[in-house]
């Protein structure tokens, strides 16, 4: 793809994405489904904040998708994200928080005892509509092997991602950050779906800051693994197969990891990641309220991961 079609393909994603999320909200914020209050959590200050950022989101990431993709990856790309934005809005909204059980661990162990939370219904989901749509959006450049195990690798790249973005939604803006630094980078590569995927991001996070910012918002599971799942998408779907399995293999350590390790804490103590992660912020309360534990004081704390 000349440069200029694929400049073209990132602008109009831009522009549906932006457009999109802020329509959204907008539609949501007016009469949300169930009340206001349904939609309403308390954010590591103990202050209120609204979660309708999270589907506005996850509906102008699908519509910069479509918008500027192509063909069956357009498609792949939109279903990715869709799916992982239904199935985290579900634990956003239907979260049985009297169990108390957290973390990809937590709700796989679950499952193993013959227990469906939640949260274990979001990992199975996940999983399935990422499968799906890498075995659409997969191009076959080899024999049936090895297009078997692109699927796969890419199916498992982009739930990963969609799980790692919503670890990293525990502090105002840092999700939308990380989605972005982790999406331009491809944006010369790819073609359409390369430049689709960085247009809808950035689009879709430009409206959204502000308030996220801010912390009168939070993208919540349903607005964190939406970006993951198009952030995945980009890279499975634009990336070489070595580049491919290098980041699938930085995805799992990195979620193996935040099993054992607060990434709070790792960038508090990290001088230019807490920088970059305080940029935009409104001032902290002080170093040891900032670099609390990951797990929540309570069951509407914004430190809830997966």
């Amino acid at each position: 793809m000349s440069g200029r079609r694929r400049a073209g393909a990132l602008l109009r994603a831009g522009l549906a994405a932006a457009a999109a999320t802020a329509g959204a909200r907008r539609l949501l914020e007016t009469d949300p489904p169930g009340g206001a209050a349904r939609w309403t959590r308390t954010n590591h200050r103990g202050e209120p904040v609204s979660m309708l950022e999270g589907p506005a989101v996850a509906a102008g990431l699908v519509a910069g998708a479509l918008a500027g993709g192509e063909g069956r990856t357009r498609s792949a790309m939109a279903l990715a994200t869709a799916g992982a934005g239904a199935f985290g809005l579900v634990d956003d909204l239907a979260e049985d928080t009297s169990t108390r059980t957290k973390g990809l661990r937590g709700h796989l162990g679950a499952l193993a005892e013959g227990r469906l939370t939640t949260g274990g219904l979001k990992v199975l989901g996940i999983g399935a509509t990422s499968m799906v749509a890498a075995a659409v959006g997969t191009r076959r450049t080899g024999g049936a092997l090895g297009h078997a195990t692109d699927v796969v690798v890419n199916g498992a790249l982009v739930a990963g991602t969609a799980n790692l973005l919503n670890l990293l939604d525990l502090r105002p803006g840092r999700a939308l950050k990380s989605g972005v630094a982790l999406s331009v980078p491809l944006a010369a590569g790819g073609g359409g779906a390369g430049a689709a995927a960085v247009g809808a991001v950035v689009g879709a996070a430009a409206v959204a800051a502000p308030g996220d910012l801010a912390e009168r918002d939070m993208l919540g599971d349903g607005g964190a693994n939406a970006l993951g799942a198009l952030v995945g998408s980009q890279w499975a779907f634009s990336a070489s197969r070595g580049v491919r399995l290098a980041a699938l293999a930085g995805v799992v350590g990195l979620t193996l990891a935040s099993e054992r390790v607060s990434f709070s804490a790792v960038i508090e103590r990290t001088p230019w990641l807490h920088r970059v992660d305080r940029v935009g912020r409104r001032p902290s309360a002080g170093p040891a309220a900032e670099a609390t534990a990951e797990e929540p004081a309570g069951p509407a704390d914004r430190d809830t991961p997966a």
